[in-house]
């Protein structure tokens, strides 16, 4: 299965110590080099820059070059370097899951037709999978992290336990 990922998903997993998870779940994932950058270079010293560092040291994590091109300009037009080249990676490997969490990059995933899940995505296919995780415990360290979820959501997650 190829997963491609943005860097909210690798960030926000590192914030709550669960960044393995993506290794359990998916065993190979790929990232753009504007996600490398905006990651490891740009994010020196914060959550996920070790572990992406040390992710694509073992091999497991690989960063591809997305070559320039209409679409992507087009794409950079309203998003961030690191979200228009996750689109286009995924678009261009045939991924079987984009990991986005921002929601102009996931309506504009959701238009292209790629197959799309976030951050807490990731946590409810790790439960569902079998892997031991204390999803409340981890959606509650998430929104402590500052991250943006709804009350709604986080009920609805809770609830489908």
């Amino acid at each position: 299965m190829s997963v491609v990922s943005d860097a909210g998903p690798l960030i926000g997993l590192a914030e709550i110590d669960h960044f393995g998870l993506l290794r359990k779940l998916f065993g190979r994932l790929y990232v753009p080099t504007a996600v490398y950058h905006e990651v490891v270079v740009e994010g020196k010293g914060r959550p996920g820059a070790e572990e992406v560092e040390t992710a694509v040291q073992e091999g497991w994590l690989e960063v591809m070059e997305v070559q320039e091109s209409v679409a992507l300009v087009l794409l950079k037009v309203d998003l961030d370097d690191g979200e228009a080249e996750s689109l286009i990676l995924a678009g261009e490997r045939g991924a079987a899951l984009l990991l986005m969490d921002e929601r102009k990059g996931r309506i504009r995933a959701k238009a292209m037709g790629l197959p799309l899940t976030g951050t807490v995505g990731v946590l409810i296919l790790a439960r569902e999978k079998g892997i031991e995780l204390d999803l409340q415990a981890a959606l509650d360290a998430l929104r402590n992290k500052g991250f943006r979820m709804s009350d709604e959501l986080y009920k609805t997650v809770l609830e489908g336990m």
